[in-house]
């Protein structure tokens, strides 16, 4: 495996250059360069934005349960509130004319680094998020004795661009104060009645540490090492979500000052070394499963450079791996069991109101976050969102009802399902809208539990589909059975249809039956029957669907040889933005199975379709597009949104830009180059099934293959020349070669190799 280091030659700027807040919220907040400059590093339960300043450097610490309500009003039109920061460090250096500059984040091992000359010394700065401890550690070090000296402060904004008006209970309170070495934060946020804690313990080698105004001094030290340690009172439960009253979401938990200071004191009975060692086998574990291999060239220039370079023309295939690798290493920080999902923005936050309130929206945005957990050999990761998932899944049972009883009343019953609308976060989950105003329909909850499926087929976890997968694919297919209507000649119809998002003059468009209803309905039932078979389960509804799955007509051709997004259109562009974003009609294509190469006209039609559509767009949806035309298996059309993405999608720090920044594009473009390389959806493994032109010759180790299988392949000449597959769960192989689909029977951790 490559080194894959970001780096650069310059510290984070000091700017005023926050698109989101400049553009869609028309306030001035000085973005302070943490959207494109800063470097991230998390484990799982918080996010750390490292900004490398010599003079006064940043570290802001983000925790994805600090929130408040997601609300919307007409000054803030993107909508306000939702994850609010937990706090600033800075340290204050009054290094300035620095030489020999250079910060990197270490993707390899996750370690940030600062380091710089300064008076004749080497000054060096050293940063982890540790997931097996659960603490940020940062090392401060010179390579003279006596020479680390700085202040140390906290920060928490209480700036209030969510307060709408005085009295509306959105406010925020925190006291600072020190013990000795150690700094402490203490506050509550008012309106789920959040308490939150921050301790930051700091260590000096041969030095002084004394107060100072709200933080600490250290004097003439050799070295210093910083732990910090944080929590609030959330606990991911139904009662968080079933409970009405918002100031008693969280009424019995405990405060989390014995959780923070067990964890501190934990971490402090290991050295730094023992600390930097238990993180590194934590994280490379997981890190190291998987890798792709383009080129053996690693170019030794800086990542804005590359991104400059790669901008004229230069498209080093390096960059591509780079960011390929980098998704994985946002998931691994963002998202591991014990701690809450990566949300739109994973698990890094700026703002005391968060863009589009940093929550979970089911209408493409989570599912787009943990495509790559399944195909790159990330399943653990996927482990948040399935207990995030048991925590709300009473209140979408009550929504169902609700939703069910409102609006079918001649279908309610005692089982309605779950209902599963586009926005959700921590302490609640919107309901699904009124189905002739809303912009996305019921079919967003079965777009979500396809998550579920995919889950089981790559990791065969018998456990997960007895005990959840197989509950939410079930209650989900039960409520959408309840909102369809059966025409003359027989088709089942959604009754009240929308195609995410999309608009026909300047409004939402409703009709029945619009392709992205009807497409994730077919794949809800087909993978709740399928499920149903496995374990053995067959009632009255399961006939039921079994016997009517075929009456959906989920995917129709028009006349200019497309997908229809609508039943009714006729040529391509007669309903809705001709360009949107959102391509919810091909969400049969990816990440469902519905269009597959079994059926070349769908392919053909899924094609036309993608290029009428255009490519470009918003991060996110060029990360969509990436893995639809890998799944048409046109490697050269994939590849331009490879390009695409790389070029105009990312910031300098490599975060994907809407913009502003949303996680789930460099999610979307590392599945989706997984995507290019290794399909699995068609019943068998397909090894370089969208290899482009310009990849003709390369490797790759350790992704993932549903069926529970890892595979390493190498090709040369754009042919296949090897491929080893490791059963991990024993089980029948099939495998795409040169002379037809092979099938194999295999033991559990059986490896099978195959020269081509």
């Amino acid at each position: 495996m490559k080194n894959y280091t970001l780096k650069y030659s310059n510290e984070t700027p000091l700017v005023n250059d926050d698109l989101y807040l400049r553009d869609h919220r028309k306030c001035n907040i000085p973005e302070d360069g943490w959207e494109r400059w800063s470097l991230p590093i998390g484990n799982g339960y918080m996010g750390i934005s490292i900004f490398g300043r010599t003079d006064k450097e940043r570290l802001l610490i983000t925790e994805n349960s600090l929130s408040n309500p997601c609300t919307y009003c007409d000054e803030y039109p993107g909508g306000a509130a939702g994850l609010s920061n937990f706090c600033d460090f800075f340290l204050t250096f009054n290094h300035k004319n620095v030489t020999d500059y250079c910060r990197s984040l270490n993707i390899n091992k996750a370690i940030c680094r600062t380091e710089y000359a300064y008076n004749g010394t080497k000054y060096t700065r050293e940063h982890f998020a540790s997931y097996p401890d659960n603490v940020f550690v940062t090392k401060i070090s010179a390579d003279k004795k006596n020479k680390v000296s700085f202040d140390i402060n906290a920060f928490v904004s209480l700036n209030r661009p969510y307060l709408f008006k005085e009295g509306d209970g959105m406010g925020k309170s925190a006291e600072i104060f020190t013990e000795k070495d150690t700094i402490v934060i203490k506050g509550r946020m008012n309106y789920y009645n959040i308490l939150f804690e921050g301790r930051m313990k700091i260590i000096a080698e041969n030095g002084d540490i004394s107060e100072n105004d709200n933080g600490l001094q250290i004097k003439n030290a050799d070295s210093a090492v910083l732990i910090f340690s944080c929590a609030t009172n959330y606990v991911s439960d139904s009662k968080v979500f079933l409970e009405n009253e918002p100031a008693k979401k969280l009424e019995g938990f405990p405060a989390p000052y014995e959780k923070v200071n067990t964890t501190l004191e934990n971490a402090l009975s290991l050295t730094y070394d023992e600390l930097m060692g238990r993180h590194i086998e934590d994280y490379t574990s997981l890190f190291d499963r998987a890798d792709i291999s383009l080129t053996d060239e690693e170019p030794d220039i800086t990542t804005d450079k590359l991104l400059e370079e790669y901008r004229k023309g230069n498209h080093t295939f390096y960059a591509e791996e780079l960011l390929f690798q980098y998704g994985r290493y946002l998931l691994i920080s963002s998202s591991r069991p014990g701690g809450r999902p990566a949300n739109l923005q994973g698990i890094w936050n700026r703002y005391d109101s968060a863009p589009w309130s940093s929550g979970y929206w089911h209408n493409i945005n989570v599912q787009m976050n943990y495509w790559p957990s399944f195909n790159t050999n990330l399943h653990e990761c996927f482990i948040p969102y399935i207990d995030y998932f048991n925590s709300y899944k009473a209140l979408a049972k009550r929504n169902a009802d609700e939703y069910i009883k409102k609006y079918f009343p001649e279908n309610y019953s005692e089982d309605n399902g779950i209902a599963i609308a586009t926005g959700a976060w921590l302490y609640d989950m919107e309901k699904l809208p009124d189905p002739q105003t809303g912009h996305s329909g019921a079919g967003t909850g079965a777009f979500t539990v396809k998550l579920f499926d995919d889950y089981y087929e790559f990791t065969k976890d018998e456990d997960f589909l007895k005990n959840t997968g197989f509950e939410a694919l079930y209650k989900m297919s039960v409520l959408l059975s309840k909102i369809l209507e059966r025409q003359d000649d027989g088709t089942l119809l959604s009754k009240y249809s929308a195609s995410p998002e999309q608009c026909h003059n300047d409004k939402y468009y409703h009709t029945q039956g619009c392709a992205f209803d009807q497409q994730m309905i077919y794949q809800c039932w087909k993978d709740t029957i399928k499920a149903a078979e496995k374990l053995g389960i067959n009632n009255n509804f399961i006939s039921y669907i079994r016997e009517n799955i075929n009456n959906l007509s989920p995917v129709l051709i028009g006349l200019s040889g497309q997908i229809k997004e609508f039943r009714e259109e006729n040529y391509y562009g007669d309903i809705g933005e001709k360009n949107h974003r959102h391509i919810s009609h091909l969400a049969g294509l990816y990440p469902g199975d519905i269009i597959t190469s079994e059926n070349k006209d769908y392919i053909t039609a899924a094609q036309v379709t993608l290029n009428n559509r255009g490519d470009k767009s918003t991060g996110w949806s060029t990360a969509h597009k990436l893995n639809l035309w890998a799944r048409t298996k046109n490697g050269n059309r994939a590849y331009d949104l490879v390009r695409m993405a790389v070029g105009e999608c990312m910031a300098t720090n490599l975060w994907d830009l809407h913009p502003p920044f949303q996680i789930d594009g460099n999610f979307g473009f590392t599945a989706g180059v997984a995507e290019m390389l290794l399909q699995s959806h068609e019943g068998y493994i397909d090894i370089i099934p969208a290899i482009p032109e310009k990849w003709q010759n390369g490797s790759f180790k350790g992704l993932t293959a549903r069926g529970g299988f890892t595979v390493d392949a190498e090709w040369k000449n754009g042919k296949v020349i090897s491929v080893s597959v490791l059963a991990e769960k024993g089980g029948t192989l099939k495998i795409k070669t040169p002379d037809g689909i092979k099938e194999i029977n295999t033991a559990e951790k059986q490896l099978s190799s195959f020269i081509f």
